[in-house]
């Protein structure tokens, strides 16, 4: 039980800080150029909107990629107790280290 609340903890502090990384990278990104009268979403929404659409294109393209190469995977998997798609899993965990590979990524394009 204890490793439950561990691993899903892990997770979700993982998760916390993706998308905390998505929104220092928008924000440093991202100019000012929409008008006063308009409504404007706050730069969390957007990193939140950039992680789903990140993970349901990593998803996509796994499926198919697996689709394409007639791979047989389980139906599901067991991860904490809660039964869950392994595509799916793979694209989650892709989609929340992805702005650290960004990170890499940048520095090493400066040197």
């Amino acid at each position: 039980m204890l490793w439950k609340v561990v691993f899903w903890g892990v997770f979700f502090l993982l998760l916390i800080l993706s998308v905390k990384e998505r929104t220092r990278q928008l924000k440093y990104r991202e100019k000012d150029w929409e008008s006063i009268g308009e409504t404007r979403s706050s730069p969390l929404s957007k990193a939140l909107a950039n992680l789903i659409g990140v993970a349901g294109g990593i998803y996509l393209s796994l499926m198919i990629m697996i689709t394409f190469l007639e791979v047989d995977l389980p139906k599901s998997i067991q991860v904490g107790g809660i039964s869950l798609e392994p595509l799916a899993v793979i694209s989650i965990i892709l989609a929340v280290i992805h702005p650290y590979l960004y990170l890499v990524i940048d520095s090493w394009k400066k040197v």
